[in-house]
């Protein structure tokens, strides 16, 4: 009976190493929920307040102070290894602050899938009546809810097929960059244009800043995640590497687009901006391209933030951040993320307690 019993041990034990998540699932799952659709229309968003100079330091700006974010995540797996992302506000600061900081923080990748809904709903009904579109959506249900093995692996593969067409367009937007274009303007006081100008430096980088902090929402992914690494050195390396590179594609494509197009031009493109850049470059063949990367791009955010949605009140539940459930039944260390996220908020709180509280 021991011998059954330490079998049985062995392969629970071989099945849950089986589904942790090794390093390119994490970084996959960095870039896929930083990378949604804002960078297809980063040249006209950065374009229409701010000169090549203004941007140039705009992204300085905000990829120093990210990069310290960046390096936090490391430097917390290696100091609190027991811990993942969602408790660690209630470690520093007490379970009332942990609590409506998991809260928040759930609430608003929550509220924010409606947004790449809506968005894939209105990319494919041009192509498919709504009831081709509404199979995405159940197709997403569907990949969570074999795994987060499973959905991992095709996060992986539409974070890879989503970069294709972006690095098509920085090879192709490099050998079209014209220098005389990118230097007319460089600031943005109307001199070398004959325009009016921008209006001043610092108007400038702050118009810009308000594009790119917001393209970096996301970059806590892999943490988020960490208690499904394989290893947790895996969680500081994913996202350095995941921030790295996604800066890397964000300056890219909003500064060479600026040595392709004028400023005015890039000003009125319609969106997705960098179709209509692509197509000055090589025809309307550029144009289909960029946006059938730009459907792929929010589907694959569309599932990596889906995964993020299961996973943090499934973790925090878990850790006594948010209450105990005492009317659904446990739901098995094997059972879909959906399961257990469902079972996290069917809440009884015990009689007289807050939830926050220790119980």
């Amino acid at each position: 009976m021991n011998d059954l019993v330490s079998v049985k041990d062995a392969g629970v034990a071989q099945t849950q190493k089986s589904d942790k998540l090794t390093l390119l699932p994490l970084v996959a799952l960095v870039v896929g929920s930083m990378i949604g659709g804002g960078v297809f229309n980063l040249p006209s968003d950065m374009s229409k307040g701010a000169s090549p100079g203004a941007i140039l330091i705009g992204w300085m700006i905000t990829g120093i102070g990210m990069m310290m974010l960046a390096f936090v995540y490391p430097n917390l797996a290696v100091r609190k290894p027991s811990l993942n992302a969602g408790p660690y506000a209630k470690a520093g600061f007490g379970p009332f602050v942990g609590f409506n900081s998991a809260w928040g923080y759930w609430l608003s990748p929550f509220l924010g899938n409606v947004a790449y809904a809506v968005a894939i709903f209105s990319a494919l009904s041009h192509f498919f009546p709504i009831v081709g579109a509404s199979l995405c959506l159940w197709l997403i249900h569907a990949l969570v809810l074999s795994g987060i093995k499973q959905a991992a692996f095709v996060n992986v593969v539409t974070s890879i097929v989503k970069l294709v067409p972006l690095f098509l367009f920085v090879l192709v937007a490099i050998v079209g960059f014209h220098w005389d274009r990118f230097t007319v303007d460089f600031w943005g006081t109307g001199a070398g244009s004959g325009t009016g100008g921008l209006g001043s430096v610092m108007e400038q980088v702050k118009s810009t800043m308000l594009v790119t902090l917001w393209v970096f929402i996301g970059i806590e992914g892999a943490s988020v995640c960490s208690a499904r690494a394989a290893r947790r050195s895996d969680v500081g390396r994913a996202t350095v590497i995941g921030f790295v590179g996604a800066l890397g594609i964000y300056v890219l494509v909003s500064l060479l687009a600026t040595g392709v197009l004028r400023q005015p031009e890039l000003a009125d493109l319609k969106v997705p901006s960098m179709a209509g850049v692509f197509e000055s470059l090589v025809g309307p063949w550029g144009a289909a391209l960029i946006n059938i990367g730009l459907v792929i791009s929010v589907g694959g955010a569309f599932l990596s933030w889906t995964l993020l949605c299961a996973e943090i009140p499934y973790t925090c539940g878990r850790d006594g951040t948010f209450p105990k459930n005492r009317k659904a039944p446990e739901c098995p260390a094997t059972a879909s993320p959906p399961c257990r996220t469902s079972s996290t908020f069917l809440w009884k709180p015990r009689q007289g307690r807050k939830p926050w509280q220790k119980r």
